[in-house]
């Protein structure tokens, strides 16, 4: 008999634990989730919305049940079969009843289970009751904490309880999410009969560094009396391009396949994506079962640099070096059932569509749904992939929490090793750089390479790290990176603050010391894995959440504040504002657009410091920057660059902008020449400017003239234009000095002329633009700026041009954009691409143009030569 397959989707209900049985309520479908059950039936107030998430808190210390009931299939009473019933996901806590007779007790939310239940089933179709009690997550954590009163419970958010508990760390709460402790069949399911089943198809891929050839060893397991396989390649264009038929020899067949030529999958920017799809038929119909491949061939390089200490630690894939810009990913909703396969591709295409190659699954929160992956395949976006472990101490001298973690180790890397995007596994975020506060009591000693040594000191969980992961790595993906930690880099002093190897979590702007940004190029490592700013979301995110009518619309409110979950992040936000720039706190709109602009400069600093330093074979200094974070679980004030509703915050663009294929960088410096060393009074002072170029492209570009133009801050003047550089290239993939030279426009005095805009442009032979930067006085507060610099906008067939008069900083117009918070000097025009096409007037806002913004009539063009023309009588 053909495998079949009951979805147990419908027909469920629920209620309290302690409720009577009459209580149960329906629920629309399965998987679900209590705080959403709750919700359907207004049984608790929207936990998003004020301050209701304190009203909801009773809802994880409940017990809850989820019930069904459904016939037995057809097939089940064939004879010589087997029914299963399989759980992809239980939310955390789980005891399982079938027709009375407990089959499971689930205790990790992240382990799927299968359980045989043919002796259970009632016969000839008869009805089945199924029940699985969820017992509160945060009430059993909290007593098996109470049973290891000696151990350091060190936890970093949420409550120490979590840590041993194998649920989404974040649901305890997180320094930008809220604490909803929710439960409930979160996964898929259902009922599978069979005499015979794949249990699963795996393949390794070999490509020699030649890249000529592909070797693919696909194996499927079997369950039950199978006799052979049928194993079929399709091409991305979806053709057959190989078979072979195998025979089922202790439960498993193999064949291998070699392929001329293959096409390989790359990062989008480097290559295209193709797919392959890997077929096995097991006798015939009996069962199949399908994966899609990617040919490539990656791993992380570490190695001596050339002219500095310690190693690289940079991705290379199909033997091309990568430098990784991208972003940290939590969980995109508190409530993961609220995801969809749309909203998922929906956040990854913004990623994509913001140049970024690489996204890192955080350790914190899950991991992620199937359809993730598959997006990221098609996409081209590398995959940086946390073990759920995130900011403590895991007690991993508990045997139990062990034998779970092994398990959950297993089956996540089994769900996972197909996808080519995967490129690292991690074995944790953080928790060597916490723990390591404590090394006295810790124990830790990295030379000694007994693990059974590391479960009697106060550090057990490098049980895990160590030996657990890296041996699921090795047994399931064998070749796929593993890295012990993030950050993680020197094996003895693993807090991950040695910045010359491994990865960092560069966390001394905003946290730690709380530098200026302007210091990030002095702050960098050999991969930057975590660095961030905060930002108010759009006020629109803000006002979904604020009570109608509300008199806290203004950014120091109870419930504002209640929406951002940073400890003194009023502080901070204040702090990094009043350091660099002036700023209004009314209207609302205008500080927002403040700290967003802030946010902006801040990480565009970082990104252009840091691809700064991808300087060519043994010198890449810096291989990567992954901003925290791209996203947000619900509408708060935080560190992600897109807020939870998809709107983008200023700093989103500047990141786009500095990860351009060709880009220019530049730095301001100031150079002090005391006249002998003894005096304080009589020093030279001197202010340049540096400019690089990075092209990131995979051939020579160039010949360029690289050209700048200096203008007075307030009144647009031109006061300089001077060709730096003439007639050179920018060699492939890596940045290149192109100048050191006094600041263009200065008049050589200590003061004078300094208030000026540097705009730096890279030219073609033709004297087209390929890149351009603008430098601006710092800290930006300093600078005189004009409040009606003549902005006027251009339209055309879902375009925008856009000049000025008079410099502008950070300019945003409403609508759906291209780019935002553009910079602007006189005597050029920045094009914008507009997504919704809009008619009439722009709001306009941007640095120093006053509380209440602008608004700027549009001229709605009939042709791209009217455009021209336009321009032209304008000058």
């Amino acid at each position: 008999m053909s495998k079949s397959t009951t979805a147990l989707s419908e027909n469920w209900a629920f209620k309290r634990a302690s409720e009577a049985t009459e209580s149960f309520r329906a629920v629309k479908s399965v998987p679900t989730e209590i705080f959403l059950d709750l919700l359907a039936y207004d049984l608790i107030p929207e936990p998003f919305h004020g301050q209701n998430e304190l009203d909801v808190q009773w809802v994880g210390e409940e017990n809850w049940i989820y019930a069904t009931t459904f016939p037995s299939p057809p097939a089940a009473d064939s004879r010589g079969s087997t029914t299963e019933i399989v759980f992809e996901g239980l939310d955390t806590y789980a005891t399982v009843t079938l027709n009375g007779c407990e089959i499971l007790r689930s205790g990790n939310m992240f382990t799927p289970y299968r359980v045989d239940v043919t002796k259970h089933l009632k016969k000839d179709g008869g009805e089945n009751k199924l029940s699985i009690l969820f017992e509160s997550a945060f009430l059993k954590g909290k007593k098996i904490k109470e049973q290891w009163p000696d151990f350091e419970w060190g936890c970093w958010n949420g409550d120490p309880s979590r840590l041993a508990v194998r649920k989404a760390q974040y649901h305890y709460g997180w320094d930008w999410g809220p604490m909803l402790m929710s439960c409930g069949p979160w996964k898929p399911v259902y009922l599978e009969t069979f005499t015979a089943r794949i249990e699963e198809l795996r393949f390794t891929v070999d490509v020699p560094g030649c890249l000529k050839t592909a070797i693919i060893t696909a194996t499927a397991e079997i369950v039950g009396a199978g006799e052979e396989v049928m194993f079929k390649l399709y091409s991305p264009d979806g053709e057959k391009v190989l078979e072979s038929k195998a025979a089922v020899d202790a439960g498993k067949a193999t064949v291998c396949f070699s392929l001329e030529d293959p096409e390989l999958w790359y990062p989008h920017g480097y290559g295209k994506q193709p797919l392959y799809k890997l077929h096995a038929a097991l006798d015939g119909d009996v069962d199949t079962d399908s994966k899609t491949l990617g040919l490539r061939k990656v791993r992380v390089v570490q190695r001596p640099l050339a002219d500095a200490p310690g190693l690289s630690f940079f991705f290379e894939v199909n033997n091309i070096p990568i430098w990784a810009g991208g972003s940290n990913w939590i969980p995109a909703d508190s409530f993961l059932n609220r995801l969809d396969e749309a909203k998922y591709r929906k956040w990854l295409e913004i990623i994509k569509d913001g140049r970024q190659v690489m996204v890192r699954v955080w350790g914190g929160g899950i991991y992620e749904q199937d359809c993730f992956y598959d997006i990221c395949d098609e996409l081209g976006l590398m995959v940086w992939q946390d073990f759920a472990f995130g900011c403590g101490n895991y007690p991993a001298q508990i045997p139990e929490f062990r034998e779970s973690v092994k398990v959950e180790a297993a089956a996540v890397v089994k769900r996972l090793r197909h996808h080519p995007s995967i490129v690292i596994y991690a074995g944790n975020n953080e928790d060597y750089s916490h723990m390591w506060g404590l090394p006295g009591r810790l124990g830790y000693k990295a030379d000694d390479k007994n693990p059974d040594n590391w479960l009697k000191t106060q550090f057990p969980a490098r049980y895990i790290y160590e030996k657990i992961l890296p041996e699921a790595v090795e047994a399931h993906s064998p070749g796929t990176e593993y890295h012990r930690g993030s950050p993680y880099g020197n094996p003895d002093r693993p807090d991950g603050w040695d910045l010359t190897v491994g990865d960092v979590h560069q966390w001394n702007v905003w946290h730690g010391t709380q530098e200026p940004y302007q210091n990030f190029d002095k702050l960098a490592g050999r991969f930057v894995s975590e660095f961030g700013m905060e930002a108010f979301p759009d006020i629109k995110t803000i006002k979904s959440f604020l009570p109608k009518n509300s008199t806290e619309n203004h950014p120091f409110s109870a419930t504002v504040e209640f929406h951002n979950k940073a400890d003194g992040a009023e502080r901070r936000i204040a702090t990094y504002l009043a350091e660099n720039m002036t700023f209004e706190l009314e209207p609302f709109e205008a500080y927002i657009y403040s700290t967003q602009l802030m946010q902006s400069e801040a990480l565009s600093n970082a990104y252009r410091a840091w691809r700064r330093n991808w300087k060519g074979p043994g010198r890449e200094l810096t291989s990567g920057a992954l901003v925290w974070q791209i996203n947000d679980c619900w509408p708060v004030t935080s560190w992600a660059i897109v807020d939870y509703y998809f709107r983008p915050k200023i700093a989103y663009f500047g990141i786009k902008r500095e990860l351009a294929p060709i880009v220019l960088g530049s730095k301001r410096i100031e150079v002090k020449t005391p006249r002998d060393p003894y005096t304080g009074a009589h020093v030279e002072i001197s202010h340049r400017i540096e400019v690089w170029g990075g092209s990131f492209l995979l051939e020579e570009q160039g010949p360029y003239k690289l050209v700048a133009k200096s203008f007075q801050t307030y009144s647009g003047k031109l006061v300089e234009s001077i060709t730096l550089k003439e007639d050179f290239v920018l060699p492939l993939n890596r940045s290149t000095e192109l100048a050191d030279v006094p600041l263009p426009g200065w008049n050589g005095t200590r003061d004078g002329n300094l208030d000026v805009v540097v705009a730096l442009y890279l030219l073609d032979a033709d004297g087209r633009h390929v890149a351009r930067t603008v430098s601006w006085p710092e800290p930006l507060k300093h600078a005189r700026l004009s409040k009606d610099p003549g902005l006027s906008v251009l339209q055309w067939r879902g375009k925008l041009k856009v000049r000025a008069n008079a410099p502008v900083k950070g300019l945003v117009l409403s609508g759906d954009l291209e780019d935002q918070g553009i910079d602007l000097v006189p005597g050029e025009i920045v094009e914008v691409g507009v997504k919704n096409h809009e008619k009439g007037k722009f709001e306009a806002r941007f640095y120093g143009g006053g509380e209440k913004g602008m608004v700027i009539g549009c001229v709605e063009a009939e042709s791209w030569e009217e455009v021209v023309v336009v321009e032209e009588e304008k000058e």
